[in-house]
């Protein structure tokens, strides 16, 4: 019991450690980023990172007085509100879209960084013992995939906004 004890506080940490550096970089790519989809892109990551790395320490603590897993509501948003982001930067700037490889290049960072949460978060749901803790894991897999979800979207559309707009759009020539 010990030894799950240590490995679930060994994992509370990495995650910890994750969620950290993700909110740090999704803040300077923000900032960084003159394009607005990407700019708010990033700044709603970053806050939800931060929710993120708020929750595992509350968890953290808890476990460390001694306590068993708390029963804390993990995220459950799943990507809507970066969906919805999307949505209305899509509506708005159409097809006028200027952006510099930098931005591309720290989109498919964060798509790395999802993927590799997701995994972490997905894994450990399957190997946890504990129902709240399971539950608490397997909802944030759901998160973290739904923000990869969104930041491929965001790249598809970013890199290529005629074909994106032919793909999710459903436009095809039909000779008539």
């Amino acid at each position: 019991m010990e030894d799950e004890q240590a490995r679930t506080l060994e994992v509370l940490q990495s995650a910890l450690n994750m969620e950290v550096q993700g909110k740090e970089f999704y803040r300077k790519a923000s900032q960084e980023s003159s394009n607005r989809l990407a700019r708010e892109l990033f700044e709603r990551l970053a806050d939800e990172e931060d929710l993120h790395r708020q929750k595992f320490e509350e968890i953290y603590a808890a476990l460390q007085r001694g306590q068993n897993w708390p029963d804390i509501e993990p995220p459950r948003d799943h990507g809507r509100k970066l969906k919805s982001l999307f949505a209305e930067a899509t509506a708005a700037l159409g097809g006028k879209i200027e952006v510099a490889e930098s931005e591309l290049e720290a989109i498919e960072l964060a798509m790395d960084m999802e993927a590799r949460s997701y995994k972490l978060y997905h894994s450990r749901g399957e190997e946890s013992a504990f129902p709240a803790e399971r539950r608490f894991y397997e909802a944030l897999a759901a998160e973290e995939q739904g923000h990869r979800l969104a930041l491929v979207d965001s790249y598809e559309y970013l890199k290529d906004p005629a074909g994106w707009f032919t793909r999710s759009e459903r436009w095809s020539l039909d000779g008539a």
